[in-house]
């Protein structure tokens, strides 16, 4: 444990931390869906970092404590957390969320973010989505539903989160790619984007035209 508040890694820092082998969240028994969200959300950016500290309304301080301590501190100090620390946040996620699997079965993204953003720690929503003049839906994260696309074998972020989904800048924005189970793989892998332009994406911003480039002055319904 690491009861220290260490900052995010960045730049050579980031390299020279978490480089390597034995390096990362250790992997065990299906975790790998909160293994890498978990190192997402919190060794290279401290846009989170109200988890970790806030007290919010409904916030379980032992849940909060869990990830501040043994996992999120040891990753920005040594970059590397052993599986027996997240095996203990797993089985406080199934106690609070009254779900015996999440200690041991594959889980969707999705449903950790939601479980320990919203039931857990009491965050409000990051996102606000809102689709052709219908209602606004609050969610944590953005997941990416697409077709199977022949010419598209290595796509970066980039390439695959091109719709047209939000409407307003949110404090932060989690993507979800295309998932990888045991049975399907969609892509061999997914280049990470430096940079995410989504100028395209925001209502009522200017467009890209399709077809040359250019801002588009007219838009197709």
């Amino acid at each position: 444990q690491a009861p220290d508040s260490f900052p995010p890694l960045r730049n050579e820092a980031a390299v020279r931390v978490l480089r390597g082998r034995m390096k990362g969240i250790q992997g065990h028994c299906n975790s790998c869906y909160m293994d890498a969200a978990l190192f997402s959300l919190f060794s290279c950016t401290s846009v989170l970092d109200s988890m970790l500290f806030k007290p919010f309304l409904l916030c379980d301080r032992n849940v909060q404590s869990i990830l501040r301590d043994e996992i999120v501190n040891p990753l920005r100090k040594t970059g590397f957390v052993r599986a027996s620390s997240v095996m203990h946040l797993r089985e406080q996620l199934t106690e609070k969320g009254q779900c015996s699997s999440f200690t041991n079965a594959e889980k969707d993204p999705e449903e950790f973010l939601n479980l320990i953003m919203h039931q857990i720690l009491g965050i409000e929503p990051l996102l606000k989505l809102q689709s052709g003049g219908q209602k606004e839906q609050d969610c944590y994260c953005y997941q990416i539903f697409m077709d199977k696309q022949e010419d598209l074998v290595v796509p970066d972020v980039q390439q695959v989160t091109r719709l047209p989904f939000f409407s307003q800048i949110p404090s932060c924005f989690i993507i979800q790619m295309p998932r990888f189970g045991k049975e399907y793989k969609m892509f061999s892998k997914i280049i990470p984007s430096l940079e995410l332009d989504i100028t395209d994406l925001l209502l009522d911003s200017p467009r890209e035209c399709c077809v040359c480039g250019d801002i588009a002055t007219l838009e197709c319904s």
